[in-house]
């Protein structure tokens, strides 16, 4: 006759059956986690005696016992202490690079980096800054595309004397584009290089995740862009000090590079391979 029942239901093993093993995540610095139980989400600032310490993205921190009951991009697991770092094991900078230990500024290179906008500048320096530094690469704001012509006219560029340049919006058939393809047909063109992320503005190269919302919000046409972020986010917005206040806001979200979206790091990364080669 068959057995309708099975295997003893009480053999050696029976809770443990129907239980799913959760991933173990190493509470790693600049993990991004969830608390499954309020939802309150945070980058991983330290780990001691059995606890881990969050910090949202408005700087508030919370401190929890390690194990189950967290989120890791919504996914159940258990945090785990981080494996102790080997001995002499090198840091690494914000951009993933190894630290160069008690390294000095090396001294400027005549090559450089053009950087068009404030926010864009301060975002490189933020993760690419001690790379650059070690390296000498030198970068320069500057305050619109329209003005790049200029600039090249003033200091031009040659073969030992290369400019790389970022800008924002670069999209086939946009006023960004059609200046950069003018210059490259011009007598600069040889050695300069210009690229650029898709985004309207450097505030979106930011991922929304590292800034604890859903999804950069569309602004509509004929709003400017971070007036119209900054309303749809439920942020001030009513002067430049509300804006300046939003963007050191998404500024200090960015822990490592891997708080920017890739078309934004790939460009920065092929700038600083051009000047330096």
């Amino acid at each position: 006759m068959d057995d309708r029942y099975g295997t003893d239901v009480l053999a050696a093993g029976w809770k443990k059956q129907f239980q799913r093993e959760l991933r173990r995540v190493p509470a790693e610095r600049d993990l991004v986690v969830e608390l499954a139980e309020d939802g309150f989400c945070g980058a991983v600032t330290g780990v001691r005696s059995g606890t881990v310490e969050l910090e949202d993205r408005l700087g508030r921190r919370r401190v929890f016992p390690l194990g189950a009951g967290f989120l890791v991009d919504g996914e159940d697991v258990v945090l785990v202490p981080p494996a102790p770092r080997a001995p002499g094991a090198p840091a690494r900078t914000a951009s993933g690079s190894f630290a160069v230990a008690d390294a000095r500024a090396r001294v400027a290179r005549p090559s450089r980096i053009l950087v068009e906008g404030k926010h864009d500048a301060e975002l490189v320096e933020k993760v690419w800054g001690d790379d650059l530094r070690v390296e000498g690469v030198v970068v320069e704001f500057l305050q619109g595309v329209d003005l790049l012509g200029a600039a090249l006219d003033e200091e031009p560029p040659s073969a030992d004397r290369r400019y790389g340049v970022l800008v924002d919006h670069l999209v086939p058939g946009s006023k960004e584009s059609r200046i950069a393809e003018a210059i490259a047909r011009g007598r600069h063109g040889a050695h300069v290089r210009i690229v650029g992320h898709p985004y309207i503005d450097v505030w979106q190269c930011v991922t929304p995740r590292a800034v604890g919302i859903a999804a950069w919000p569309e602004v509509p046409r004929g709003i400017e862009f971070k007036v119209g972020v900054c309303r749809a986010l439920g942020w001030p917005a009513r002067d430049q000090a509300d804006l300046a206040r939003a963007w050191q806001r998404i500024l200090a979200s960015v822990k490592t590079y891997r708080d920017l979206e890739p078309s934004f790091l790939g460009r920065v990364e092929e700038l600083i391979d051009y000047v330096t080669a």
